[in-house]
C-alpha cells in the first residue's frame, strides 16, 4: 500500500478477461508496454459550490506527464476496499479528505497507450465526492489544480483532447448528466 514512504512497495491487484483477481504485483513492474489488466479508480472531487478539481499530472510522472486529469486515481492495495483506497489515496496525493463518496461507473475499462508507449489497461469503477479542505497536492503526483464548472471541463475535454488523460476523455463521455456533483 502506497503511503509515502519509499521503503514500501505499492501493489495493484491483477485482473483476469472477465474481471476478476487473479493475483497481485507491484506496481513500478505493472505499468509499461504490455501493461496487464489490473484495478484502479477515479474520482471527481467537487467543491460546496459544485465546481469540479481537475490536476495536472506532475511532469515527473512516468506515464501521461503533464496532461490534465480528473482530480484523482490509484489503486487500491491487495484485499482493501475501494472506497478506503479512495480516503487514502485523496489524502495522500492532496491533503483532502472527502465525504459523499459516490459510485458513478462501477464497469468502466479502458486501455490507452501515451506517447512513451506506456500502457494503461484497467477497471477503474468511476466516484464522485465532495471536499471543504485547500488542496495540498504532492508535487511527486500534481504539478497544478483548478476547481472548474462542468460545462467548461466537458468543453475543454471535447475541444482539446489531447490536453487530457484518455480516461478523463472516455469517462466524460460515459459519465454525461451523471457527474452533476453530490449534494455538498
Amino acid at each position: 500500500m502506497e503511503s509515502g514512504s519509499s521503503n514500501q512497495q505499492e501493489l495493484v491487484v491483477l485482473l483476469d478477461a472477465e474481471g476478476r483477481p487473479c493475483g497481485t504485483a507491484p506496481k513500478l513492474d505493472v505499468h509499461h508496454r504490455g501493461t496487464p489488466l489490473h484495478l484502479a479508480f477515479s474520482c471527481y472531487v467537487f467543491d460546496p459550490e459544485g465546481k469540479i478539481l481537475v490536476t495536472r499530472r506532475a511532469l515527473t510522472k512516468t506515464a501521461w506527464p503533464g496532461v490534465w486529469t480528473n482530480s484523482f486515481c490509484g489503486h487500491p492495495a491487495p484485499g482493501e476496499d475501494v472506497v478506503d483506497a479512495l480516503h487514502r489515496r485523496g489524502q495522500w496525493e492532496l491533503g483532502i479528505t472527502i465525504s459523499k463518496v459516490e459510485l458513478r461507473l462501477p464497469g468502466f475499462r479502458y486501455r490507452a497507450v501515451d506517447a512513451g508507449g506506456i500502457v494503461e489497461n484497467e477497471v477503474c469503477p468511476v466516484f464522485t465526492a465532495v471536499t471543504h479542505d485547500s488542496v495540498a497536492p504532492r508535487q511527486s503526483e500534481v504539478c497544478e489544480y483548478q476547481w472548474v464548472s462542468l460545462h467548461g471541463l466537458a468543453a475543454a475535454a471535447e475541444s482539446a483532447p489531447w490536453a487530457f488523460s484518455p480516461w478523463l476523455v472516455l469517462q466524460l463521455k460515459e459519465l454525461g448528466d451523471a457527474l452533476s456533483g453530490p449534494a455538498a
